[in-house]
């Protein structure tokens, strides 16, 4: 990597920038003003004594004004200021002797740092790291860190991607928390948006063609990723995924919303960074996870690169999400209209997502494709996340909607379900403030747009109250973690549900098993070697093989908060009279 600024130590530092559309690129570093030199494909670089660790330096192009480098590693003024320097040998880590978790053994907790404690730093949510290793989570997957405008912001407005968010505490802070993460066994995966830029900052445009005008996505201008001089903006967003593995020592990535990358070359870029990431994990002696959010339903995402798909190790099924809810809640608007009933669900839990080629009556046109060879664990699901908790009108969770049983049935079909478990902060002690969207922006015309979009987009789904303003600062505080208010019961679920996950390897077989899954008006069954899960949503009854099944965990045992006895059993027969789930052994 030589893009933005290398330090070389002893006072010397490499500075590099792609510029094609400026003749003339200057450096403005501390009062000092150095001429770049002018190389080959629109590359303008220089070699500079005297140069110290967190020195401010920026850009101007043809005599303009300053602008940060593309390839900052930290703004500790904001997205309109200065970059610094950055030093990443001299921090210490103290985590020797981690290895990144296999695949199939992640449970994965996605936070937003800036509302997962009342400081809102990494480095004040490293405190809670041995609590959430105790629960039974292996990785760890922060909202986008890459630095946004303001202070309050999901991250996906993120406008320079190689700099963590100095609000966080820049890349040092970052370097805290995977270094702490480590030192608990607990992997970090960073989500990251390769897909578009934020609007406020955005700078890039001045320095070459970073976007196109052939595609559009729903958040702006798309990136060039296939169109002239598209090799040096691919190269921007590869080499920012390498200097997060190198620098920070992160294990693997989520991309945002691959599907808004369009690109009809012939290498993809996507399969390019895969290849990448991969192999750079391999030289530098590690592994590295990197998990797609698509919603194609298309099994080329997880495809091998030789085999010309994408090379993405697991993807997002939204599928699980999206079965479950309309289950519980009964809503059927927006893409929920394609769900309701058993059925989606046994579908997705028979292969991995429901959608495999039928028509979708939300689309109009079919959708997605068989995943015939994929493993169990290549599918990421979820019951509650940032986009569907976040992306409600008024950002109600899960227990916000329903009682507390649903909420232990959807926990057990959650953590219990043969794919790679993914719990949002504060699900697992049943957290009830909402998670809204927020914003920080400093632009009077793109706030009023941003607010104007929020309320369009939730037309289609009809669900009540006014949308948040995402600029208030209230907004923001309503959506901090209140660890105070939660349930010891649904946490002491939880955590017995993910030890039995861990210890009884029926649970996680190694691919879907259409066979296993068995279905009736109100409730699933998976059955495998001995052990049956079974979900459900209503009273009825679910015939099992015969034979005497004992159950091995209720979610309706008083010990979980629950009612306790619902369940008649004889024979094969599990008969219920409302929302539960247990996991049964044959005997």
């Amino acid at each position: 990597m030589t893009l933005g600024a290398t330090w070389l130590g002893g006072g010397r530092c490499r500075f590099e920038v792609w510029a094609p559309r400026a003749e003339r690129v200057a450096l403005r570093l501390g009062d000092r003003a150095l001429a770049l030199e002018a190389t080959a494909g629109g590359l303008h670089t220089a070699t500079v004594e005297g140069v110290q660790a967190g020195d401010r330096y920026a850009f101007s192009l043809d005599g303009g004004p300053e602008r940060p480098d593309p390839a900052s590693r930290w703004q500790p003024d904001g997205v309109h200021g200065r970059s610094a320097v950055v030093d990443p040998g001299a921090f210490r880590w103290t985590d020797r002797g981690f290895r990144t978790p296999a695949l199939r053994d992640l449970v994965i907790y996605e936070l937003h740092v800036g509302t997962f404690t009342e400081e809102g730093t990494f480095d004040s949510a490293t405190r809670h790291f041995a609590s959430l290793r105790e629960l039974g989570i292996t990785a760890l997957e922060p909202l986008p860190v890459a630095q946004f405008p303001g202070t309050r912001n999901w991250g996906y407005d993120g406008v320079l991607a190689w700099a963590a968010q100095d609000s966080y505490g820049g890349p040092e802070g970052l370097r805290r928390f995977v270094d702490a993460a480590h030192r608990e066994g607990l992997a970090v995966l960073l989500d990251v948006v390769y897909n578009h830029v934020g609007p406020e900052g955005n700078y890039l445009g001045e320095f070459g063609p970073y976007f196109t005008d052939r595609y559009r996505t729903p958040w702006g201008d798309a990136l060039n990723v296939d169109g002239p001089d598209s090799d040096e903006v691919r190269r921007y967003f590869r080499e920012s995924a390498l200097m997060w593995l190198r620098e920070c020592q992160v294990d693997g990535f989520r991309l945002d919303a691959v599907h808004a990358i369009v690109d009809r070359s012939a290498r993809p870029f996507l399969a390019e960074l895969t290849d990448a990431i991969h192999a750079e994990a391999a030289r530098l002696g590690r592994s590295a996870i990197v998990i797609a959010e698509s919603d194609r339903n298309d099994v080329a995402v997880i495809t091998p690169t030789r085999e010309r798909g994408l090379g993405f190790d697991a993807t997002w099924s939204d599928d699980f999400h999206h079965s479950i809810h309309a289950l519980l809640t009964g809503e059927r608007g927006g893409y929920y209209l394609d769900f309701g009933g058993v059925a989606p669900l046994a579908d997705t839990l028979r292969r991995g997502w429901a959608y495999a080629g039928q028509r979708s009556a939300f689309r109009r046109r079919a959708h997605g494709n068989e995943p015939a060879g994929a493993r169990a664990e290549q599918f990421v699901v979820s019951v509650q996340n940032h986009d569907q908790v976040g992306n409600r009108a008024c950002g109600e969770r899960l227990p916000a909607l329903v009682d507390l049983e649903r909420v232990k049935v959807a926990a057990a079909a959650l953590l219990l379900s043969p794919f790679t478990p993914m719990l949002f902060m504060g699900e697992e002690h049943g957290e009830t403030r909402p998670f809204l969207y927020f914003t920080s922006h400093a632009d009077e015309d793109l706030i009023e747009a941003v607010r104007r979009g929020r309320r369009e987009e939730f037309k289609e789904f009809a669900w009540q109250g006014e949308v948040p303003d995402p600029q208030s600062e209230a907004t923001f505080a309503a959506s901090m973690l209140d660890r105070s208010g939660g349930s010891d019961a649904l946490r002491a679920l939880y955590a017995e549900l993910l030890r039995l996950r861990g210890a009884i390897p029926a649970l996680r077989p190694d691919r879907p098993d259409p066979a296993a899954v068995t279905s009736g008006e109100q409730a699933v069954a998976l059955v495998r070697d001995g052990h049956a899960v079974v979900l459900a949503f209503g009273g009825g009854a679910l015939t099992l093989p015969p034979g005497r099944w004992e159950p091995l965990l209720d979610t309706a045992d008083p010990r979980f908060g629950g009612p306790g006895a619902l369940w008649s059993g004889h024979g094969g027969e599990v008969g219920f009279t409302g929302p539960r789930a247990l996991l049964l052994e044959h005997r």
